[in-house]
């Protein structure tokens, strides 16, 4: 432990300060009288110098936890691990656990942005789009899926993981389309469309398909009850 010893020769004393706090006094003996100082200023320093290591905050002298993240992981010489923390920090970032309400827009379409993305560009009508996008249905609801069933997924239904379209051509349902709007790249959100316009989408053919067994049969089965969906979309590309 580094002491710091402050003389106050105004008093005859040594005083003693370890870590902000003072320890002991105890008296100067045979002390040169003869040093030139001026005691007044050097009683003055002493007195500042205990006053801003006594104020300083205990907090101030910790140590960041969000620092730690960046140090070097032991026994990671490669540096592997602390990348893929890295990376890991920009793909889902603590934004994306936030809890924010539901947006309902006017026609009954709602949507909760869980990341704002990036970029200039924006999802708007005549806008070429790609997304990676997983589909719920609502009333499919269990325990460890509470949002729902998925039915469509583009990770197991597409070949390239993506769905591609213009905005507003009536490939896909206008519920979802609306609900995407002002969405930037890499944006994510959760839109839910209701019933009344999932069944109509049906009829115009503008729901995605299902392509594996358990996805087909649900989608069979959710025109049978409330066909509310949950589009998980996030935007990968925009031009």
């Amino acid at each position: 432990m580094k002491l710091l010893n402050l003389f106050a020769l105004s008093g005859a004393s040594i005083v003693t300060i370890s870590r902000g706090f003072l320890v002991r006094t105890s008296p100067i003996r045979n002390c040169d009288t003869s040093l030139d100082l001026n005691r007044r200023s050097f009683v003055g320093g002493v007195a500042s110098t205990v006053g801003l290591l006594v104020a300083t905050s205990p907090a101030n002298a910790g140590i960041d936890p969000a620092l730690l993240k960046n140090l070097p992981v032991q026994g990671d010489e490669s540096g592997t691990t602390q990348r893929l923390r890295q990376i890991e920090a920009i793909q889902k970032p603590a934004s994306d656990l936030t809890n924010v309400p539901f947006e309902e827009l006017p026609s009954g379409v709602s949507y909760r942005e869980y990341r704002e993305g990036k970029g200039e560009a924006v999802v708007q009508p005549g806008s070429k789009v790609a997304v990676e996008m997983t589909i719920r249905c609502k009333s499919f609801s269990t325990a460890n899926e509470p949002g729902g069933l998925k039915y469509f997924t583009t990770k197991d239904d597409t070949e390239f993981n993506e769905l591609a379209w213009t905005i507003g051509n009536g490939e896909l349902l206008p519920g979802l389309e609306e609900g995407m709007m002002g969405m930037h790249k890499n944006a994510i959100r959760r839109i839910e469309v209701p019933s009344t316009q999932v069944f109509s989408a049906r009829k115009a053919n503008q729901l995605p398909i299902p392509t594996t067994k358990d996805g087909k049969r649900r989608f069979e089965n959710l025109f049978k009850t409330d066909a509310t969906l949950l589009f998980e979309v996030l935007v990968t590309r925009i031009k």
